[in-house]
């Protein structure tokens, strides 16, 4: 259709959303998949109701930036150097060892070494969202096995921010070794930026108004963007600017406060992120890639939670919570989709590839979110055995 009105796009995402998601939630799946779903039902290959991808894929990029931002609130310091201190061997070795599978893996199909490479390290990510909204908040905050979850997936997510900077990198070499050593120079200057800027400019503002919840909102987006377009300006990226942003605010009192006010502002620019990536699936390649993302997939599925439980009980976990938290874990991430995305975008690898990471971390989605569901406390279980907020 040729309406591309704004009122039009989020009619169709949203209304769309809530019935896939009804029927997501009764079979017990992931909320993400509902999205994804419905993006390849409308898109331009399904029955083509929304031909033109740019306006969504423009709106989506915002949610991304606030999912990074929202994931630096949540890394204070000193529980980050805590927790990190438990997992952190775990977290690395498995992630050395799937990055390994993953290369050889994606050899074996003829794919490139570079394009191995970003094959492999989208596998290394299990996913925040999925990790974290299927775990009750009673063991995520109380017990341990939600410690030792929270504590993988942040080291994850900082691995993740720091590849997403070395692919940037990775493509500005080919303009030269001064565009390779600019971001470089630049992530340091923007870190101490912020954390000055923060100690003496915005925590005074807060202060002064942390009574008006509003300017607190304001304040926190601003902060965001702001931080956001500048990492833009000196060759990183929005991504990494709004992870900084929320990373340099996580001391503060109000800290939590501010992540859950933007949280249903990330929610919705994130639905259209997950919409606008089935939209834009090619489903005429899915016979040359279906079987090299059959096996990625269960490589996720199987091998990824086998090497977790035998890395924890290594660490003197006992076996029935490194077995659950293994199966929490075993799936690809949103960020392996944002890898996928990003190198695509900077002609790092071919759609053909990204289209490989995307529909193999679709599947790890789907069955892995189906399993912990059937098995484990999670607050949307069918089971009232099962179900815990």
């Amino acid at each position: 259709m040729e309406d591309t009105s704004i009122v039009y796009v989020l009619f169709l995402i949203f209304s769309g959303a809530a019935i896939l998601a009804t029927l997501a939630l009764s079979l017990r799946q992931s909320l993400i998949i509902a999205y994804i779903g419905l993006g390849l039902l409308i898109g331009p290959w399904g029955i083509n109701l929304i031909s033109d991808l740019v306006l969504i894929q423009n709106i989506a990029d915002v949610g991304i930036i606030f999912l990074l931002f929202l994931l630096g609130l949540h890394l204070h310091p000193q529980q980050l150097l805590r927790l990190a201190g438990e997992t952190v061997l775990v977290t690395g070795l498995s992630s050395m060892v799937i990055l390994a599978l993953g290369y050889g893996y994606s050899l074996l199909f003829g794919y490139s070494t570079i394009e191995a490479l970003v094959i492999g390290a989208a596998l290394m990510f299990s996913s925040t969202i999925i990790g974290l909204k299927l775990i009750p908040t009673t063991v995520l905050h109380h017990q341990r096995t939600g410690e030792i979850i929270i504590s993988i997936l942040l080291l994850q997510d900082i691995i993740a921010i720091f590849l997403l900077l070395a692919i940037e990198g990775v493509a500005s070499d080919r303009v030269g070794w001064l565009a390779v050593s600019q971001p470089m120079l630049a992530l340091p200057a923007l870190v101490v930026g912020a954390y000055l800027l923060e100690k003496y400019v915005l925590t005074r503002m807060i202060a002064r108004f942390d009574r008006i919840q509003e300017y607190i909102f304001l304040l926190a987006i601003g902060w965001c963007l702001g931080l956001a377009e500048v990492a833009e300006l000196v060759g990183l990226s929005y991504e990494i600017g709004a992870f900084i942003a929320g990373v340099s605010i996580a001391r503060s009192s109000i800290a939590l406060f501010i992540a859950e006010s933007l949280k249903p502002l990330r929610d919705f620019f994130l639905i259209i992120f997950f919409v606008a990536l089935g939209a834009g699936f090619n489903l005429d390649v899915l016979p040359d890639i279906w079987l090299a993302a059959l096996g990625l997939s269960l490589i996720a599925l199987l091998i990824k939670p086998a090497l977790y439980r035998l890395l924890m009980m290594r660490s003197k976990e006992t076996a029935g919570r490194s077995t659950e938290v293994a199966l929490r874990l075993g799936q690809m991430s949103e960020f392996s989709l944002l890898v996928a995305v990003m190198a695509t975008e900077l002609a790092i690898i071919g759609p053909e590839v990204s289209y490989l990471i995307q529909i193999s971390t679709l599947v790890s989605f789907v069955f892995s979110s189906y399993y912990i569901v059937a098995r484990y406390p999670t607050p949307i279980a069918l089971n009232d055995k099962l179900r815990r907020d």
